[in-house]
Protein backbone atom coordinates (compact mmCIF):
# COMPACT_ATOMS: atom_id res chain seq x y z
CA UNK A 1 0.00 0.00 0.00
CA UNK A 2 2.59 2.54 1.18
CA UNK A 3 4.52 1.55 -2.57
CA UNK A 4 1.47 2.77 -4.40
CA UNK A 5 0.90 5.84 -2.62
CA UNK A 6 4.99 6.42 -2.98
CA UNK A 7 4.67 5.77 -6.85
CA UNK A 8 1.24 7.73 -7.58
CA UNK A 9 2.89 10.69 -5.51
CA UNK A 10 6.12 10.51 -7.60
CA UNK A 11 3.67 10.22 -10.77
CA UNK A 12 2.06 13.29 -9.79
CA UNK A 13 5.36 15.43 -9.04
CA UNK A 14 6.44 14.37 -12.21
CA UNK A 15 3.23 15.34 -13.99
CA UNK A 16 3.60 18.67 -12.62
CA UNK A 17 7.22 19.20 -13.03
CA UNK A 18 6.86 18.45 -16.74
CA UNK A 19 3.73 20.56 -17.03
CA UNK A 20 5.67 23.55 -15.00
CA UNK A 21 8.13 22.99 -17.57
CA UNK A 22 6.71 24.09 -20.27
CA UNK A 23 4.48 27.33 -21.43
CA UNK A 24 2.50 28.43 -24.18
CA UNK A 25 2.48 31.90 -25.30
CA UNK A 26 -0.79 32.87 -26.59
CA UNK A 27 -1.24 34.96 -30.24
CA UNK A 28 -1.00 38.88 -29.66
CA UNK A 29 1.34 38.18 -26.87
CA UNK A 30 4.71 37.91 -25.41
CA UNK A 31 6.31 36.45 -22.91
CA UNK A 32 8.53 37.94 -20.11
CA UNK A 33 10.66 35.33 -17.98
CA UNK A 34 10.94 35.58 -14.01
CA UNK A 35 13.37 33.87 -12.32
CA UNK A 36 12.88 34.14 -8.82
CA UNK A 37 11.83 37.35 -8.86
CA UNK A 38 14.77 38.81 -11.67
CA UNK A 39 13.32 39.59 -14.70
CA UNK A 40 14.93 37.90 -17.92
CA UNK A 41 16.37 40.94 -20.09
CA UNK A 42 14.15 39.24 -23.45
CA UNK A 43 11.09 38.49 -23.89
CA UNK A 44 9.63 34.93 -25.35
CA UNK A 45 7.34 35.12 -28.44
CA UNK A 46 4.05 33.64 -28.93
CA UNK A 47 3.89 29.45 -28.76
CA UNK A 48 5.07 26.58 -26.64
CA UNK A 49 8.91 26.32 -25.14
CA UNK A 50 10.42 24.78 -22.20
CA UNK A 51 11.43 26.75 -19.07
CA UNK A 52 13.04 25.41 -15.46
CA UNK A 53 10.11 24.12 -13.54
CA UNK A 54 8.76 25.69 -9.56
CA UNK A 55 11.33 28.50 -10.31
CA UNK A 56 10.77 30.26 -13.55
CA UNK A 57 7.28 31.50 -15.25
CA UNK A 58 6.52 33.59 -18.04
CA UNK A 59 4.16 36.44 -17.41
CA UNK A 60 2.17 37.39 -20.90
CA UNK A 61 2.07 40.85 -21.84
CA UNK A 62 0.00 42.38 -24.62
CA UNK A 63 1.21 44.09 -27.73
CA UNK A 64 -2.15 44.19 -30.02
CA UNK A 65 -3.72 47.45 -29.57
CA UNK A 66 -5.46 48.61 -26.47
CA UNK A 67 -8.17 51.28 -26.11
CA UNK A 68 -9.08 53.00 -22.78
CA UNK A 69 -11.29 55.72 -21.76
CA UNK A 70 -11.02 59.23 -19.58
CA UNK A 71 -12.02 62.22 -18.50
CA UNK A 72 -9.98 65.23 -18.57
CA UNK A 73 -10.65 68.49 -16.59
CA UNK A 74 -8.71 71.31 -18.23
CA UNK A 75 -9.29 75.26 -18.35
CA UNK A 76 -9.59 77.43 -22.08
CA UNK A 77 -7.85 80.28 -22.24
CA UNK A 78 -10.71 82.21 -21.59
CA UNK A 79 -10.58 80.76 -17.66
CA UNK A 80 -13.31 78.04 -18.90
CA UNK A 81 -13.64 74.94 -17.61
CA UNK A 82 -13.85 72.30 -19.89
CA UNK A 83 -14.62 68.80 -19.23
CA UNK A 84 -13.20 66.56 -21.90
CA UNK A 85 -14.16 62.77 -22.26
CA UNK A 86 -11.46 60.69 -24.51
CA UNK A 87 -10.44 57.37 -25.82
CA UNK A 88 -7.37 56.62 -26.16
CA UNK A 89 -5.92 54.26 -28.67
CA UNK A 90 -2.14 52.16 -27.76
CA UNK A 91 0.15 49.83 -28.13
CA UNK A 92 3.16 48.53 -26.57
CA UNK A 93 5.59 47.45 -28.90
CA UNK A 94 8.22 44.43 -28.62
CA UNK A 95 11.02 46.35 -27.90
CA UNK A 96 9.08 47.84 -24.65
CA UNK A 97 7.65 44.68 -23.50
CA UNK A 98 10.30 44.19 -20.59
CA UNK A 99 10.76 47.27 -19.38
CA UNK A 100 6.61 48.55 -19.28
CA UNK A 101 6.67 44.87 -17.32
CA UNK A 102 9.16 45.90 -15.20
CA UNK A 103 8.84 49.36 -14.44
CA UNK A 104 5.14 49.82 -14.77
CA UNK A 105 4.12 45.94 -13.45
CA UNK A 106 2.71 45.44 -17.06
CA UNK A 107 -0.03 48.15 -16.75
CA UNK A 108 1.09 51.31 -18.22
CA UNK A 109 -1.89 53.06 -18.45
CA UNK A 110 -2.56 54.69 -15.24
CA UNK A 111 1.14 55.01 -14.35
CA UNK A 112 2.16 56.83 -17.00
CA UNK A 113 -0.68 57.71 -19.75
CA UNK A 114 -3.35 59.25 -18.00
CA UNK A 115 -1.20 61.65 -16.75
CA UNK A 116 0.56 62.51 -19.35
CA UNK A 117 -2.35 62.43 -22.02
CA UNK A 118 -4.14 64.99 -19.39
CA UNK A 119 -1.06 67.27 -19.58
CA UNK A 120 -0.96 67.18 -22.99
CA UNK A 121 -4.39 68.24 -23.21
CA UNK A 122 -4.14 70.88 -20.88
CA UNK A 123 -1.01 72.71 -22.62
CA UNK A 124 -3.33 72.55 -26.10
CA UNK A 125 -6.43 73.71 -24.52
CA UNK A 126 -4.90 76.51 -22.16
CA UNK A 127 -4.19 78.18 -25.31
CA UNK A 128 -7.21 78.88 -26.68
CA UNK A 129 -10.93 79.79 -26.01
CA UNK A 130 -13.61 77.22 -25.23
CA UNK A 131 -15.20 78.33 -28.29
CA UNK A 132 -12.33 77.80 -30.63
CA UNK A 133 -12.04 73.96 -28.32
CA UNK A 134 -15.49 73.82 -29.83
CA UNK A 135 -15.45 74.51 -32.84
CA UNK A 136 -11.34 73.09 -33.52
CA UNK A 137 -11.70 69.71 -31.67
CA UNK A 138 -9.82 67.87 -34.77
CA UNK A 139 -7.12 70.51 -34.42
CA UNK A 140 -7.31 70.36 -30.62
CA UNK A 141 -6.84 66.58 -30.53
CA UNK A 142 -4.04 66.48 -33.24
CA UNK A 143 -2.16 68.57 -30.90
CA UNK A 144 -2.51 66.73 -28.33
CA UNK A 145 -1.54 63.76 -30.02
CA UNK A 146 1.76 64.84 -30.59
CA UNK A 147 2.31 66.63 -27.43
CA UNK A 148 1.47 63.59 -25.78
CA UNK A 149 3.89 61.18 -27.72
CA UNK A 150 6.69 63.78 -27.10
CA UNK A 151 6.11 63.33 -23.52
CA UNK A 152 6.13 59.21 -23.40
CA UNK A 153 8.56 58.67 -25.88
CA UNK A 154 9.01 55.40 -28.05
CA UNK A 155 8.61 53.52 -24.94
CA UNK A 156 4.89 53.59 -26.26
CA UNK A 157 3.06 53.61 -29.18
CA UNK A 158 -0.07 56.27 -29.41
CA UNK A 159 -1.82 55.13 -32.63
CA UNK A 160 -5.06 57.75 -31.81
CA UNK A 161 -6.91 60.30 -29.49
CA UNK A 162 -10.67 60.05 -30.16
CA UNK A 163 -12.29 63.05 -28.67
CA UNK A 164 -15.71 61.63 -27.31
CA UNK A 165 -17.64 64.50 -25.77
CA UNK A 166 -16.57 67.94 -24.50
CA UNK A 167 -18.64 69.33 -21.60
CA UNK A 168 -18.95 73.37 -20.86
CA UNK A 169 -21.13 74.95 -18.43
CA UNK A 170 -24.24 75.81 -19.36
CA UNK A 171 -24.43 79.86 -19.76
CA UNK A 172 -21.08 78.84 -21.60
CA UNK A 173 -22.66 76.90 -24.02
CA UNK A 174 -25.93 78.99 -24.85
CA UNK A 175 -23.36 82.19 -24.99
CA UNK A 176 -21.67 80.31 -27.71
CA UNK A 177 -24.67 79.00 -29.65
CA UNK A 178 -26.12 82.64 -29.55
CA UNK A 179 -23.32 84.03 -31.15
CA UNK A 180 -22.90 80.92 -33.73
CA UNK A 181 -26.27 82.31 -34.54
CA UNK A 182 -26.07 85.58 -34.76
CA UNK A 183 -22.91 84.61 -37.22
CA UNK A 184 -25.23 82.83 -39.42
CA UNK A 185 -27.59 85.42 -39.66
CA UNK A 186 -24.59 88.03 -40.38
CA UNK A 187 -23.29 85.61 -43.14
CA UNK A 188 -26.76 85.12 -44.56
CA UNK A 189 -27.11 89.12 -44.93
CA UNK A 190 -23.68 89.56 -46.49
CA UNK A 191 -24.80 86.65 -49.09
CA UNK A 192 -28.16 88.66 -50.05
CA UNK A 193 -25.86 92.31 -50.07
CA UNK A 194 -23.55 90.44 -52.48
CA UNK A 195 -26.11 89.03 -54.92
CA UNK A 196 -28.12 92.40 -54.90
CA UNK A 197 -24.92 93.90 -55.89
CA UNK A 198 -24.06 91.65 -58.35
CA UNK A 199 -27.37 91.73 -60.33
CA UNK A 200 -27.05 95.60 -59.98
CA UNK A 201 -23.85 95.62 -61.78
CA UNK A 202 -25.03 93.20 -63.85
CA UNK A 203 -28.08 95.74 -65.24
CA UNK A 204 -25.88 98.42 -65.75
CA UNK A 205 -23.60 96.08 -67.90
CA UNK A 206 -26.45 95.11 -69.55
CA UNK A 207 -27.73 98.77 -70.18
CA UNK A 208 -24.75 100.28 -71.02
CA UNK A 209 -24.09 98.08 -73.96
CA UNK A 210 -27.85 98.67 -75.00
CA UNK A 211 -26.20 102.28 -75.01
CA UNK A 212 -23.54 101.80 -76.91
CA UNK A 213 -24.84 99.35 -79.62
CA UNK A 214 -27.57 101.98 -80.43
CA UNK A 215 -25.23 104.96 -80.52
CA UNK A 216 -23.14 102.76 -82.90
CA UNK A 217 -26.22 101.88 -84.97
CA UNK A 218 -27.17 105.65 -85.05
CA UNK A 219 -23.80 107.11 -86.02
CA UNK A 220 -23.41 104.29 -88.74
CA UNK A 221 -27.31 105.34 -90.25
CA UNK A 222 -25.52 108.80 -90.51
CA UNK A 223 -22.30 107.78 -91.67
CA UNK A 224 -24.12 105.39 -94.45
CA UNK A 225 -27.87 106.46 -95.28
CA UNK A 226 -28.07 103.57 -97.48
CA UNK A 227 -28.04 100.97 -94.92
CA UNK A 228 -31.35 101.74 -93.94
CA UNK A 229 -32.84 101.16 -97.11
CA UNK A 230 -30.89 97.79 -97.27
CA UNK A 231 -32.74 96.83 -94.46
CA UNK A 232 -36.03 98.03 -95.48
CA UNK A 233 -35.66 95.92 -98.61
CA UNK A 234 -34.27 92.74 -96.72
CA UNK A 235 -37.10 93.21 -94.47
CA UNK A 236 -39.81 93.97 -97.20
CA UNK A 237 -42.57 91.19 -97.47
CA UNK A 238 -43.82 92.61 -100.96
CA UNK A 239 -47.05 94.50 -99.99
CA UNK A 240 -46.90 98.41 -100.27
CA UNK A 241 -47.97 100.40 -97.65
CA UNK A 242 -51.51 101.09 -97.75
CA UNK A 243 -50.50 104.49 -96.06
CA UNK A 244 -47.94 107.11 -96.73
CA UNK A 245 -47.87 110.95 -96.17
CA UNK A 246 -46.31 113.47 -94.38
CA UNK A 247 -48.58 113.15 -91.11
CA UNK A 248 -47.70 109.48 -91.25
CA UNK A 249 -44.23 108.46 -89.26
CA UNK A 250 -41.63 106.94 -91.33
CA UNK A 251 -43.22 108.00 -94.66
CA UNK A 252 -39.98 109.80 -95.53
CA UNK A 253 -38.59 106.03 -95.53
CA UNK A 254 -41.57 104.54 -97.04
CA UNK A 255 -41.77 106.42 -100.11
CA UNK A 256 -38.63 104.24 -102.10
CA UNK A 257 -40.74 101.36 -101.46
CA UNK A 258 -43.12 102.35 -104.03
CA UNK A 259 -40.51 103.03 -106.19
CA UNK A 260 -39.13 99.60 -105.70
CA UNK A 261 -42.33 97.77 -105.94
CA UNK A 262 -43.03 99.92 -109.49
CA UNK A 263 -38.82 98.65 -110.52
CA UNK A 264 -40.55 95.25 -109.52
CA UNK A 265 -43.66 94.91 -111.05
CA UNK A 266 -42.18 96.77 -114.29
CA UNK A 267 -40.62 93.61 -115.49
CA UNK A 268 -43.22 91.75 -114.46
CA UNK A 269 -45.97 93.53 -116.57
CA UNK A 270 -43.22 93.55 -119.44
CA UNK A 271 -43.39 89.72 -119.19
CA UNK A 272 -46.34 88.89 -119.42
CA UNK A 273 -47.20 91.28 -122.23
CA UNK A 274 -44.91 89.16 -123.89
CA UNK A 275 -46.75 86.17 -123.58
Amino acid sequence: MAGLITGALVIFILVLGGTSATYVVEPGHRGVEVMLGRVSPGFKPEGFGFKLPFVTRIAPMLIRQQTSKMTVDCYSSDLQQVKMSVRLLYRVPEASVVTVFRDYAGNPFDSLIRPRIAEAINEVTALRTAEVIVQKREEVKSLAVESARRKIGPILTIEDLVIEDINLTSALENAIEAKMVQEQEAARARFAQQQAQTEANTATIKARGEAESITLRGRALRENPGVLDLQIIEHWDGVAPQVVGPGVSGANMLLPLGELAADVAAPAAAKGGAR
